[in-house]
């Protein structure tokens, strides 16, 4: 089929081409150039974030009025904060003698934007990759209905209050004693440092802090049950039918074209701006898998459609890859029975090293 993408691509250089200011810079200190959107956000973000979340720790200095700016701030960025975080754990993004500057995401600007230092590392790379939302991954989601409000209301306040014990003991089954130190150290100190500020400045820490953390893990885990919502129980451990797809919105060229999902858990490291082209590519192969692709929607909306059971919306979105068009009734069929609980997966995946 002839299927036209308008997500970020991988565009050829120019011969005559002036690189920018911006790309001169990044080919000195990043592995990749083609992330100097990166490197561009960071440093926005960083130049409005912080300042205006230290402002309000300033005495004389709080007002409801700065608090709810900073908290919309963070809000309208905090999709391609996490998006860029994702990438960056995934692919070295600082190279040498630069290398001390990737701590600079995880350490210094995510905390601002709800994100404690290395357990999202240690928990999107460390461990859902590897088991691939099979019966070890602590954010599977086979065992939930997932157009159930009350299963996934159980599902995120499970995340909230329980990841960082289950995290730490799944880290140290596996035998990854490092990692589990790391995201010990990264989520504790998060803590002690907001319990502390509560104790200096309780409102500000509320908005600076508390609110984005929460407000983050909610997204998180809202993004990764869409992602994962319409499983093949006959083959959960396939990722071409246990993952979707979303192509063509605005979610992707805001958020480095993280609809693609199936092609990221085919392959991690890939670069976010090959993904539409891999796409296009093995076209075939998605069909030949009965692939579920959206298009025109991201994750949130496929949430928040599954929460109020809106198959007939959901069906409207699909794109059917195939040369037999399915009715929209065998749409819905097929996406309701996609989301039914499954006690257990008849092949189980082997752990594979995060790359």
């Amino acid at each position: 089929m002839d299927l036209v993408i308008r997500d970020p691509m991988q565009a050829q250089p120019s011969a005559t081409a002036r690189p920018r200011l911006a790309e001169r810079i990044a080919s000195r200190l990043l592995c990749d150039v083609r992330d100097t959107a990166f490197l561009e956000l960071m440093t926005l973000q960083s130049l409005v974030v912080i300042p205006t979340g230290l402002a309000l720790f300033v005495p004389g200095w709080f007002s409801w009025w700065l608090a709810a700016a900073h908290l919309a701030i963070v809000l309208y960025w905090i999709a391609p904060f996490v998006l860029m975080l994702h990438n960056t754990s995934h692919r070295k993004f600082f190279k040498k003698p630069w290398t001390w500057m990737n701590q600079y995401i995880p350490w210094v600007l995510g905390p601002f934007f709800g994100e404690s230092p290395e357990t999202y590392f240690a928990h999107h790379v460390g461990m859902h990759h590897p088991e691939n939302n099979l019966e070890e991954d602590l954010s599977s989601t086979m065992r939930f209905r997932r157009d159930s409000a009350v299963d996934f209301a159980r599902y995120f306040l499970r995340f909230l209050f329980a990841i960082l014990v289950e995290l730490l003991a799944y880290l140290g089954r596996k035998g990854r004693r490092g990692l589990m130190v790391r995201a010990a150290v990264g989520e504790l100190s998060f803590y002690a440092a907001m319990v502390g500020l509560f104790f200096v400045n309780w409102r500000a820490t509320l908005f600076v802090f508390f609110l984005p953390f929460v407000i983050s893990r909610f997204a998180m885990m809202a993004g990764n049950w869409a992602q994962h919502a319409f499983i093949d129980p006959a083959s959960p451990e396939n990722s071409y039918r246990n993952s979707i797809t979303c192509i063509n919105s605005l979610y992707n060229k805001r958020c480095f074209n993280d609809g693609y999902h199936i092609g990221h858990h085919i392959k991690q490291t890939r670069h976010w701006l090959e993904m539409p082209g891999d796409f296009l590519r093995n076209l075939d192969k998605y069909e030949a898998e009965g692939a579920i692709v959206f298009e025109g929607v991201d994750y949130f909306p496929v949430w928040l459609a599954l929460m109020f059971k809106r198959y007939d919306w959901l069906a409207s979105k699909m794109v059917q890859l195939g040369k037999q068009q399915r009715s929209r009734e065998e749409l819905v069929e097929l996406l309701r029975s996609r989301t039914l609980p499954i006690a257990t997966a008849p092949v189980t995946q082997p752990a594979i090293q995060a790359q």
